[in-house]
């Protein structure tokens, strides 16, 4: 990941609605939630919960999966490592044991 595309996704994340628009979609797993459960659910309505899908599906954080006339959104789990990635390239000055509790606190414990 380069500079520009963790601005965005930090960008992205930035913004309150589109904070639990982020972990609703992880929460969901590989199994995701249509758009418009996604609004119902935080209480939003579709035309501005789908402008808030776009920006994080621009930031590579979620992407949009077509079933039929539903869109379905799933949390990118490859565009959230890679953030992360990005964040902790230069971790810890060479003394990796430093960033263990960073690693753990991101370790899924299901």
């Amino acid at each position: 990941m380069d500079k520009n595309a963790a601005l965005r996704a930090l960008a992205a994340l930035g913004q309150d609605t589109r904070l639990e628009v982020f972990r609703l979609l992880v929460r969901a797993g590989a199994d995701g939630v249509p758009a418009g459960e996604v609004a119902a659910r935080l209480g939003t309505v579709q035309n501005t919960m789908s402008a808030h899908l776009k920006v994080l599906d621009h930031a590579g954080l979620v992407r949009a999966e077509r079933e039929g006339r539903t869109i379905r959104y799933v949390a990118d789990m490859t565009g959230f490592r890679d953030l992360l990635a990005y964040l902790m390239e230069d971790c810890c000055n060479g003394a990796p044991e430093l960033c263990q509790p960073a690693i753990q606190a991101v370790t899924c414990k299901c």
